[in-house]
């Protein structure tokens, strides 16, 4: 059962969050303190980023960017799941920024798709079908919270790449 669902679970502030770095990246530079649906701030903020981000830079600053934010965020995860009692409490959303901002990466240019994949994206995050739900399961951890996204990542990236193929 994901963290997110209760509530006798400390909820962060903004005191907590400015109080060490990896909080402050872990909650998505403060959109996990969203009082309803932080999974979705973050996931909007990884949109919203990689759209003004990725344009400045090229291919492969983005993605080794990228890969270190990945590998950050998994140490930041781990501390301020460690800091708040559970490793996948619903405030940690860095996760979903990079989820969000790699699907947003692979599938540039056109707004509606991204929007089409944002919508997807949260559903299989929401739902975990699958190897997703695997993961989420069996792979426990700040790589565990960090994983289950990347995968959900990679199935809407999936259905993407079928769906622009096919149609």
């Amino acid at each position: 059962m994901n963290a997110t669902a209760d509530h006798s679970l400390p909820q962060p502030t903004l005191r907590f969050m400015l109080s060490h770095p990896a909080h402050f990246i872990s909650l998505g530079f403060g959109s996990g303190l969203a009082p309803f649906a932080p999974g979705t701030f973050g996931t909007l903020l990884g949109l919203f980023l990689t759209r003004w981000i990725q344009p400045e830079l090229s291919d492969e600053v983005f993605f080794m960017g990228l890969a270190a934010a990945f590998v950050i965020g998994t140490w930041a995860a781990g501390v301020t799941g460690r800091a708040l009692g559970a490793s996948d409490h619903g405030a940690i959303v860095w996760d979903e920024v990079i989820a969000m901002a790699l699907i947003t990466a692979m599938l540039p240019g056109a707004m509606w798709k991204q929007a089409w994949a944002f919508l997807l994206f949260r559903l299989l995050d929401i739902v975990k079908p699958g190897p997703i739900g695997w993961a989420d399961r069996n792979v426990k951890g700040a790589f565990g919270v960090m994983l289950d996204d990347l995968m959900a990542a990679a199935v809407t990236l999936f259905v993407f790449a079928v769906w622009l193929r096919l149609f």
